[in-house]
């Protein structure tokens, strides 16, 4: 009871904050992380730290289930029956490895209830709380276990010792098939775009470039895709020719669409090396992100 009491204060204060909230046309005003590449001198007590999960990221700001770029997710309304009148931050998740089920049914616009039941809104964080994130992470820890809603549910987090333990914490959630952590300051306030008080760090870098043609396979690949032709938001091109399942060499990304691609590190030339297709990147905007 004293639970539910204090989940219901907190929604009631952070309902002052709804007006602060981003308009769906404009996007949410998201914090965003930049990348540590394990390498880099950081106190590892400010932070903490929690799988980075693959899906889509989300924004309910207290009415709606908003995209990262302001549009509304057709989520079913059962989906968010009883969700808080507060902003919260996370990721539409369905469990690793299955990104592009997590995709396909947020932009599904007739939401399909078998899709969604076996999707999770994974929260990290709540953006109008105020307050550093170790008192936001305390106030999300207690409002949605209260709620009772299976779906609804916080990110775990943690604490590292020291660069060793954050491999190994890596090395383990890359071995089961996640995709890498994200280190959150204690002490970070939230404020909208990219900084150090968020890192990501994964055992790859990846970024996003624009499809602006197809080549032409050859030998076990003739008549399919060979490799697209993509263009930066810098405007430099080249080419992305793995990662593909031969599915999608039959049905390629299409023209114009946004990919993301991974690689290790850059050419002399500035050209990331090795680079391969991970995904198709929905709802990108590359004004926004800050490439």
């Amino acid at each position: 009871m004293h639970g539910r009491i204090a989940a219901a204060r907190f929604a009631w204060l952070c309902c002052l904050a709804l007006s602060a909230a981003c308009r769906a046309e404009d996007g949410p005003p998201l914090m965003l992380a930049e990348v540590y590449d394990g390498r880099g001198d950081i106190d590892f007590a400010d932070y903490r730290v929690s799988e980075k999960l693959d899906g889509v990221r989300g924004y309910w700001d207290g009415a709606k289930l908003l995209t990262r770029s302001g549009h509304v997710i057709p989520a079913p309304a059962w989906f968010t029956a009883g969700w808080p009148r507060v902003p919260l931050d996370g990721e539409l998740w369905a469990g690793r490895g299955r990104f592009t089920h997590a995709s396909s049914t947020v932009r599904t616009q007739a939401p399909d209830d078998d899709a969604w039941r076996q999707m999770r809104f994974m929260v990290f964080d709540l953006p109008a709380a105020g307050g550093p994130f170790t008192e936001r992470l305390s106030a999300l820890e207690a409002l949605l276990p209260s709620l009772q809603i299976p779906w609804l549910q916080p990110v775990q987090q943690a604490r590292v010792a020291d660069r060793a333990a954050l491999k190994a914490m890596l090395d383990e959630v890359v071995a089961q098939g996640g995709e890498g952590l994200m280190l959150h300051r204690e002490s970070s306030f939230y404020r909208a775009g990219r900084s150090d008080d968020l890192l990501k760090y994964k055992p790859y870098e990846d970024a996003e470039a624009q499809v602006v043609a197809y080549l032409p396979g050859k030998g076990k690949y003739q008549g399919m895709l060979g490799a697209l032709l993509v263009e930066r938001p810098d405007g430099r091109r080249f080419r992305v020719g793995t990662g593909f399942t031969d599915e999608q060499r039959r049905h390629p990304p299409p023209i114009g669409s946004w990919i993301t691609y991974a690689y290790n590190g850059h050419t002399v030339s500035g050209l990331p090396r090795f680079a391969r297709f991970l995904r198709i990147r929905e709802d990108f905007d590359p004004a926004a992100s800050g490439q």
